[in-house]
């Protein structure tokens, strides 16, 4: 009887620097998990990451060889003694990373210059893969591993609930402390805020010594703010209606988040909407459709 492999964790490159700070976090995370680590620079033509205008294809082709060489000595040198592997594939980058998300442990990506954009762009690799991956996602922030706890964000949607237990998963095998915070808008509403971190806990079982965080303002910038003290943000990618892929405050983790996130899905393999594109807050008319035909829209809240 053939064993099969273990899942890998798969790190998607771009030649950036942002995918070399992806590959290092990927690196750890694959030693840690006792897990392969597979790079994968998808090659697409004529291709948009090449200097070449317009692009010579041999030239292209061997600027994307030097992009996964370099990344594969990148992990090795971070991480010594890690399993890696380079992949240089051809096809689109968004299709090819969530067909990998399939199978994969964990995804690990870049943060696309994310920061700096107005919004968030609906053609980014970035947006596709956390609002529709097969797995959990992580978004690398920073050059150094960041110090501190484990942070996870609960709202008392199904969503957030499956971050809680990955969370608790992840502190117990790393030996770390866990901290799990809700946000309220208002003080008056700081009751209910305990009740709903209360019932969160006890819906997780097994799980002691997390300390809770009861934060009061608006969630998107307070959750941001929180993450400047964390080792990594783990949430949820929507909201507590589950009308998207992609909540409004999850974009505002995935542009502006202190730390790592790890975006945590419900979705399984087989379930979920197809290959299209995720539109951003701002493009939903133009895209003109909704999740069911294709489209993930990004509006609602993933996190209160």
């Amino acid at each position: 009887m053939q064993i099969p492999a273990p899942a890998p964790v798969v790190v998607g490159v771009s030649g950036t620097a942002a995918g070399l700070a992806a590959t290092r976090l990927g690196a750890r995370e694959a030693m840690a998990r006792g897990r392969p680590l597979r790079i994968v620079h998808v090659f697409a033509w004529p291709g948009r990451h090449y200097s070449d205008d317009p692009p010579d294809y041999c030239s292209a082709r061997r600027e994307a060889d030097l992009i996964v060489r370099e990344a594969v000595a990148t992990a090795s040198r971070s991480v010594p003694g890690v399993r890696v592997e380079g992949v240089l594939v051809d096809g689109q980058p968004v299709r090819e990373l969530l067909r990998r998300s399939r199978t994969a442990e964990l995804l690990v990506l870049g943060d696309d210059d994310l920061t700096t954009a107005p919004g968030l762009p609906p053609d980014s690799v970035a947006v596709q893969a956390v609002a529709r991956a097969r797995c959990p996602v992580v978004v690398a922030r920073g050059v150094r591993p960041p110090s501190g706890p484990l942070l996870v964000a609960v709202d008392g949607s199904p969503a957030s609930l499956q971050a809680l237990r990955l969370a608790a998963g992840e502190a117990g095998r790393r030996e770390l402390a866990l901290e799990v915070a809700h946000v309220v808008g208002r003080p008056e509403q700081e009751p209910a805020g305990r009740r709903l971190l209360e019932n969160a806990i006890a819906g997780v079982p097994g799980l002691t010594g997390a300390r809770t965080r009861l934060l009061v303002g608006d969630p998107a910038p307070t959750l941001v703010r929180a993450s400047r003290r964390a080792r990594m943000m783990i949430v949820g990618p929507r909201g507590t209606d589950g009308s998207s892929l992609l909540g409004v405050v999850a974009g505002e983790l995935l542009r502006h988040c202190a730390c790592p996130t790890l975006f945590v899905h419900g979705t399984t393999a087989g379930q979920g909407p197809g290959d299209g594109t995720a539109a951003g807050p701002g493009n939903r008319t133009a895209a003109g459709k909704g999740p069911g035909n294709g489209t993930v829209r990004t509006a609602g809240a993933l996190t209160s």
